[in-house]
C-alpha cells in the first residue's frame, strides 16, 4: 500500500487497490461495515474541506498555479469526487446532435427533418430543414421555437440558430394543385364514433388504420382533423378545449376547430377529414 500512494502511482491503480478494500469489506457483516462506511465518510469530509481551503488560497494567491494543478489527472479526478470541479461538458457537436435527436421525432412525424449545416464559434449555428419542413409556412414557429429552443437548452454558448434552405420555394398558392392526368385516389367512408361519443367540451381521439384522428362537436355541426399539431407533430387530444378553440398541451399553439385554421400561425390549418353523419354514426372519409 505504500508503494502505491508515492509519487509515481497511477490512478488507475489508484483505483484498482480502493477497489479491492471495497470487495473486502463488502463480505462483511453489517455492523463491521458501518463502521468502516462511517470512517471513510469522515475521512472524506476532513479531506474536501482541506482542498476546499486549498483551492480558495491558491485562488488568492495564484490562478495559473490552480489551472496547472487541475490539468493533473489524479488532482482532477479527486477535486471531480469531492464535487470542487465541474465535469468536463460533452463536445459541442455533440451536444447540438442531442439536441436535434429530441426534436426529431415531431419533425419526422411530419415527414420534415433537421440536419446540421455548420458551427461558427463563438455562438452561431447553422441547420438545414429538410422535407416538409423547408416548405412549411410554420417553419420560422418551428425553428423558433423549437430546434433554437432545444439548441440553446442544450449549449448556452449558442444565441443564434440559423436556418440554411437549399431547396426551392414553394409557391403556397399553388401547392395543393394536382394535374388534371393524375390518378384519382380510391376514397371510402369509416364509422368512427357515435354522436353521444363526441362532446362539445373537448376531442375525441380515434385511430383509423394507422392515422390517429381528432373529432369535435359545436351543436350538430362534427369536424375531423389529423392528431398532430402543425408545429413538431405532438399529439392534440390532450388539450384543453375553450370557446371551441384547442390548445396544444406541448407548446400552446391553438386551433380554430370550427375550421382547423391555426390561431398561432395562420398561414396554415390542421389536416382536415371529411365527415358524414347517418343516424347516430359518424363516418369520416378516407383514402386508400
Amino acid at each position: 500500500m505504500v508503494n502505491l500512494i508515492q509519487h509515481t502511482a497511477t490512478l488507475e491503480e489508484l483505483v484498482q487497490e480502493i477497489n479491492r478494500f471495497e470487495a473486502i469489506v463488502s463480505e462483511w457483516d453489517e455492523s463491521q461495515r458501518c463502521v468502516v462506511v462511517g470512517l471513510k465518510r469522515a475521512i472524506e469530509a476532513l479531506h474536501k474541506a482541506a482542498l476546499t481551503r486549498l483551492i480558495k488560497s491558491l485562488k488568492q494567491e495564484s490562478m495559473s498555479a490552480l489551472r496547472h494543478a487541475v490539468t493533473d489527472e489524479l488532482v482532477y479526478a479527486v477535486l471531480l469526487y469531492h464535487e470542487l470541479v465541474k465535469p468536463p461538458k460533452p463536445p459541442l457537436i455533440e451536444r447540438i446532435q442531442t439536441a436535434l435527436a429530441e426534436v426529431r421525432p415531431g419533425l419526422q412525424s411530419h415527414h420534415g427533418d433537421v440536419e446540421i449545416v455548420a458551427i461558427k464559434p463563438p455562438d452561431t449555428v447553422e441547420v438545414r430543414l429538410i422535407g416538409t419542413c423547408s416548405s412549411c409556412p410554420a417553419s420560422t414557429l418551428t425553428l423558433s421555437q423549437g430546434i433554437e429552443q432545444a439548441i440553446k437548452n442544450h449549449c448556452p454558448e449558442i444565441t443564434k440558430v440559423i436556418a440554411v434552405n437549399n431547396s426551392p420555394t414553394v409557391n403556397q398558392s399553388n401547392a395543393n394543385l394536382t394535374s388534371p392526368f393524375a390518378p384519382t385516389k380510391a376514397t371510402y367512408w369509416v364509422k368512427v364514433a357515435t354522436v353521444e361519443q363526441i362532446t362539445e367540451s373537448s376531442v375525441l381521439a380515434v385511430q383509423i388504420a394507422d392515422k390517429s384522428l381528432i373529432l369535435h362537436r359545436q351543436g350538430e355541426n362534427i369536424t375531423c382533423y389529423y392528431n398532430a399539431c402543425i408545429h413538431l407533430g405532438y399529439p392534440l387530444d390532450a388539450g384543453k378545449v375553450e370557446n371551441a378553440i384547442l390548445t396544444c398541451p406541448s407548446h400552446g399553439f391553438q386551433y380554430k376547430l370550427e375550421t382547423g385554421e391555426c390561431v398561432t400561425a395562420p398561414d396554415v390549418s390542421l389536416q382536415s377529414y371529411q365527415v358524414r353523419i347517418k343516424g347516430d354514426n359518424v363516418f369520416v372519409q378516407m383514402q386508400q
